[in-house]
């Protein structure tokens, strides 16, 4: 993941407004889907426009700018992060950390026991993160966390 921040820099965190995806956000969100995936074996341009069509997503805005988004679906026990994505501009900010906790209580809500999250196996940043976020691998490039159970 390029930032376009000097080596040894780091962004300041800033908190995230997030809030449910609008229609209008559409093809501002798709741009940064195709941004972040396009030269990527595996992206999909039909795909990520099911995605935000018809799954649960939530977008962060950090000083009124979009900063990235979240698309979430429902199977079965478990919840799944279909996209978890942040535009280069906010990398390093938290916004990613802010969407993956907003997802993760999202699930609970629902009373999912786990949160699950595909990534690729080249994609060594996302697989960090996670990792740092308490997620493992549990097979086919998939990650996960055992939530807590809602009370």
């Amino acid at each position: 993941m390029s930032t376009g921040r000097p080596l040894g820099s780091a962004a300041v965190p800033r908190k995230a407004a997030i809030r449910p995806f609008r229609p209008e956000d559409e093809a501002l969100l798709f741009g940064l889907a195709r941004q972040a995936f396009g030269e990527r074996e595996g992206w999909s341009d039909d795909r990520t426009l099911t995605v935000l069509e018809t799954e649960t997503v939530y977008v962060a805005e950090v000083g009124g700018d979009v900063a990235g988004f979240v698309a979430l679906a429902e199977t079965g026990a478990a919840a799944v992060v279909d996209e978890l994505l942040v535009a280069v501009a906010h990398e390093g900010e938290g916004v990613g950390h802010q969407l993956l906790e907003w997802a993760e209580g999202w699930a609970i809500s629902r009373g999912a026991r786990s949160l699950r999250i595909v990534v690729e196996d080249d994609n060594l940043a996302a697989r960090d993160f996670y990792r740092r976020s308490g997620f493992v691998p549990t097979g086919e490039g998939a990650v996960e966390r055992v939530l807590p159970l809602r009370s």
